[in-house]
């Protein structure tokens, strides 16, 4: 199977991680389990006990700043799928789909522990398609 299941996560861009992990580290039922330090580039909060959702801040990088780039690139959504690899050549096989989007690279194993690949949509946001990697 390929279908995509959930939503696991949402990526905000943000300018100051600190500033960020002060708000979102006081919000009940948020649990820091990645980053979290000013050093930080990326920083995950796990929300609730058990749905297995997950908030995400990206760094900025003021070397990128463009207003096109910010409005476009407000960070990512992460979908969850079975099959990370079957999706991944379903959309290029499949013109109709791979004429409007970009792919952003190829699936490959994250130090996370999922296996991902991202894509642009047809309005150029970032969408990320990814799988838990059992161990």
């Amino acid at each position: 199977m390929m279908s995509v299941y959930k939503i696991s996560a949402v990526t905000l861009l943000i300018k100051d991680m600190e500033r960020s992990c002060n708000f979102y580290s006081k919000i009940p039922g948020f649990k820091l389990v990645y980053g979290g330090s000013p050093a930080d580039n990326f920083t995950s909060y796990k929300i609730g006990e058990s749905n297995g959702f997950y908030l995400n801040l990206e760094l900025f990088m003021d070397s990128i700043d463009s207003q096109d780039y910010e409005r476009r690139y407000f960070g990512k959504i992460i979908f969850y799928t079975e099959d990370v690899d079957k999706l991944y050549f379903h959309f290029r096989k499949n013109r109709s789909i791979s004429e409007l989007i970009l792919f952003e690279n190829e699936p490959s194993n994250a130090s996370w522990g999922e296996r991902y690949f991202h894509i642009r949509d047809p309005d150029g946001y970032l969408l990320s398609f990814a799988m838990p990697l059992i161990n």
